[in-house]
């Protein structure tokens, strides 16, 4: 083929899925096309049939996904104005761990007719939070056992996580879990659905699914947690680990007719949302933390060596990219937060106020919380409101507001709300450095770039220069690289990131002042992250289980 080469990135997230038209040769993006997920996240009642959901889950409907491919390609690839036959390559990534229960063939169970109504037989999102005590079965038994890779995750198996839900399904419904062939990511899921390929990626399957060093959790481990959940791994958890840039197989018939595009394209082994971004923002040499912020924020970055980091998510050799090992840890709720205060908090002129001045309600809250110096509004919260994913590990905590008043007002919460996320990644940061593994820079991509005030509180947080990635569709971008990679334009992934690539170096720096303010205030929510994280008021459990009691 003569003329420019273009490849497509399909980025699946929490509540929609977006395709990226990407020109080969320098990352230029050519077009961009999303389509929300017709049912959206299911936290409340199964839509199939309206009944309701008990608390902490958040289930899917894999055919929004299909949907996916149906209505964004097609509609990037032309918005790009390109010759859908000059597409020579095809990579997706995923929100995780999203797992979902199929057939051999890769029917999701859902999709069966005896089992529509069946909740544990639709996908598992992310933030599907009800696995908690199974995971802390996991995590029990595996510290009393000495397993060997309970320290590559930090001494912590989240409920997030491919075990834990899966053996909340053997528990609370056997018919679903017999009927499960296959246990499988749904990055890895849309992939299979593309190529007609069956492939687990390796940044899933090591990070989600206590893969390492060429092997899952042993049978002994397995019969030790659940008589019948021996061989989980060998039969649920069965098929090729695909490595990162390579590809999983063609286009099919189906999958061309679906996207707009020719059979046999190649397509790229599956990836995670946030580390596939790394290379986008080009954060993947050692010492460079990459923040990918929005709903929830991840944080990815490499290392030469293997090291055991308190708390971590966990630490995969090639996670990231091939050479050196990749570390993840990350925050349950960050724009979540923002959002829910702004939904059940904030008065009705507040947002009349926006409305008038013709901004969103949060550039409105932002404009009144920084119009003060930090410190000002006497608050100090704790961003647990979805839990803590890191360092602590516990779905089970909840959020934390310090020293309101009757003076406190919204913008004052709003702001605390804020700085509460950019502590927690400070905690990450600092525990990084203390385990040996320095963050020397700090990258962050995601939708929160937006709020350049956020971005400026976080560089004087850390007390460090904080570089931006130089695309909004940074997960897509990734996922193009990987497309590029696989259909063999350039011969790793890190020579593409080098010319794909986008990022603008130290966009924001501390300003002295705030720093100094932010250090003060950092030490007081460091003593009420371990006085209720780490001590023995185990206060937020209590009233999570009354919480449960009450209303089951």
């Amino acid at each position: 083929m003569t003329g420019p080469t273009y490849v497509v990135g399909v980025d699946f997230g929490t509540l929609s899925g977006r395709a990226l038209v990407v020109r080969v040769d320098d990352g230029a993006e050519m077009g961009t096309a999303a389509h929300e997920y017709a049912h959206g996240v299911m936290d409340s009642v199964l839509a199939a049939t309206g009944a309701p959901l008990p608390p902490d889950w958040a289930l899917q409907v894999p055919e929004d996904y299909r949907d996916v491919l149906r209505v964004a390609v097609p509609a990037a690839v032309d918005a790009a104005g390109v010759d859908p036959t000059s597409v020579v390559g095809l990579a997706v990534d995923f929100t995780a761990s999203t797992p979902m229960p199929v057939t051999a063939d890769g029917t999701p169970v859902c999709e069966l007719a005896s089992f529509e109504d069946r909740p544990h037989a639709y996908v598992k999102l992310w933030k599907h939070h009800a696995a908690q005590p199974w995971a802390d079965r996991i995590n029990t038994l595996a510290a009393e056992r000495g397993e060997p890779w309970l320290p590559r995750y930090g001494g912590f198996i989240s409920s997030e996580w491919q075990y834990a839900k899966a053996l909340q399904v053997l528990d609370e419904d056997r018919e679903v879990y017999d009927r499960t062939d296959l246990w499988v990511e749904a990055g890895d899921w849309i992939t299979w659905q593309l190529c007609g390929s069956f492939v687990r990626n390796a940044c899933a399957a090591g990070y989600k699914g206590i893969y390492q060093d060429g092997t899952f959790p042993s049978p002994d481990f397995e019969a030790a947690l659940h008589p019948e959940f021996v061989g989980f791994s060998a039969a649920k958890l069965a098929g090729p680990i695909g490595q990162l840039g390579h590809a999983a197989g063609g286009l099919t018939a189906e999958a061309a007719r679906w996207t707009g595009l020719a059979e046999g394209t190649p397509v790229a082994v599956g990836n995670v949302d946030a580390h596939v971004t790394a290379p986008a923002a080009r954060a993947v040499e050692p010492g460079q933390m990459l923040a990918i912020m929005g709903t929830s924020t991840c944080h990815v970055m490499n290392h030469d060596g293997l090291v055991d980091v308190p708390g971590m998510c966990g630490v995969v050799d090639g996670g990231i990219v091939r050479g050196t090992f990749g570390y993840e840890a990350g925050q349950s709720g960050v724009g979540d937060i923002f959002a829910w205060f702004v939904e059940h908090f904030v008065p009705a002129d507040y947002h009349d106020a926006a409305t008038n001045d013709g901004i969103s309600i949060h550039d409105h809250l932002t404009r009144l919380a920084f119009a003060d110096p930090p410190g000002a509004h006497g608050l100090v919260a704790l961003d647990w409101f979805n839990g803590n994913r890191s360092v602590l590990v516990d779905t089970a905590l909840s959020g934390v507001i310090v020293g309101a008043t009757l003076w406190t007002r919204p913008e004052h919460v709003y702001r605390a709300l804020l700085e509460s996320t950019a502590f927690g990644a400070k905690v990450i940061v600092e525990t990084f450095r203390g385990a040996g593994v320095p963050v020397e820079e700090f990258v962050v991509a995601g939708g929160l770039l937006k709020n350049r005030c956020l971005m400026q509180l976080y560089s004087d947080v850390l007390d460090m220069p904080l570089s931006t990635i130089g695309s909004e569709q940074g997960p897509a971008l990734g996922a193009a690289i990987h497309a590029a990679v696989a259909a063999g334009a350039y011969p790793d992934v890190l020579a593409a990131s080098e010319r794909m690539g986008r990022v603008d170096r130290a966009a924001y720096r501390p300003e002295p002042a705030a720093a100094a303010t932010y250090a003060r205030m950092f030490d007081e929510y460091r003593e009420l992250h371990d006085y209720f994280g780490r001590g023995t008021n185990d206060v937020m459990k209590r009233l999570r289980q009354l919480r449960q009691e009450v209303i089951s």
